[in-house]
């Protein structure tokens, strides 16, 4: 793995731009757009697997189990299962996962805000 000086001997510093680069995982998963509306959503408080599906128009079971693995994986959220019948299991952000929806809100949020002009320019290319 290629590395660039680090700003302290105990940390590594990484480098995205190498085709080995670890970070490049976590760049594939944030640049989902089903990761960026479920932590979105999981911002407001836990929520359960079909609150998550049916607040997300055509996000499939099979997809939202695949996020919520991975982002339970690379430890952003937490899953805790409640034994009742049926056994209830909800979602929940980690302090990492609150700090990465902090931080994607601003990229959702500029979508949203400048939807507008990308639409117009995408029309006046003919797209």
């Amino acid at each position: 793995m290629e590395t660039t000086p680090s700003p302290t001997p105990d940390a590594p510093r990484w480098n995205p731009y190498s085709a080995d680069c670890p970070t490049r995982v976590v760049l594939d998963r944030i640049a989902d757009k089903w990761t960026v509306l479920i932590l979105g959503l999981l911002g407001d408080g836990p929520k359960r697997f079909n609150q998550l599906r049916k607040s997300v128009d055509g996000l499939s079971q099979k997809v939202l189990t695949q996020i919520l693995r991975g982002l339970e994986t690379d430890g952003l959220v937490t899953r805790t299962a409640f034994p009742t019948v049926p056994v209830t299991v909800e979602y929940e952000l980690t302090p990492l996962g609150h700090s990465l929806r902090e931080t994607l809100d601003g990229v959702r949020l500029w979508a949203e805000a400048n939807i507008e002009a990308i639409l117009e320019a995408r029309k006046a290319k003919g797209m």
